[in-house]
């Protein structure tokens, strides 16, 4: 998991930190979220016409996706925007993708 020539092995607290990050991003819905507002930040409706699921499940991943620090949220006057706060989390959704598909 670590390049023994430059990494150390990761502590316990860095091992469940990763671990939460794989958990978070191992949800689809969460996935179908992140990939929605990954261009351009969107208010709840937009995301929930994008993924097709109802606002209440929305609105909980979202929760939970900005409490992980992988969304953030945007105030405007009534409307509030998600976007991606983490492109890491993008990052490491591109390089599965590509994986998976045999790209890499």
């Amino acid at each position: 998991m670590t390049n023994k020539k430059t990494s150390p092995p990761l502590t316990d607290e860095e091992l469940g930190q990763v671990a939460g990050r794989f958990k978070m991003l191992g949800e689809p819905m969460r996935l179908k979220i992140l990939q929605s507002v990954c261009k351009q930040p969107r208010t709840v409706n937009d995301i929930v016409a994008a993924t097709g699921s109802t606002q209440a499940n929305i609105s909980k991943h979202l929760a939970l996706l900005a409490a992980a620090g992988i969304l953030k949220r945007k105030k405007e006057g009534q409307c509030v925007y998600y976007g991606v706060k983490d492109q890491l989390a993008v990052k490491m959704c591109e390089l599965v993708r590509a994986q998976v598909n045999g790209q890499s």
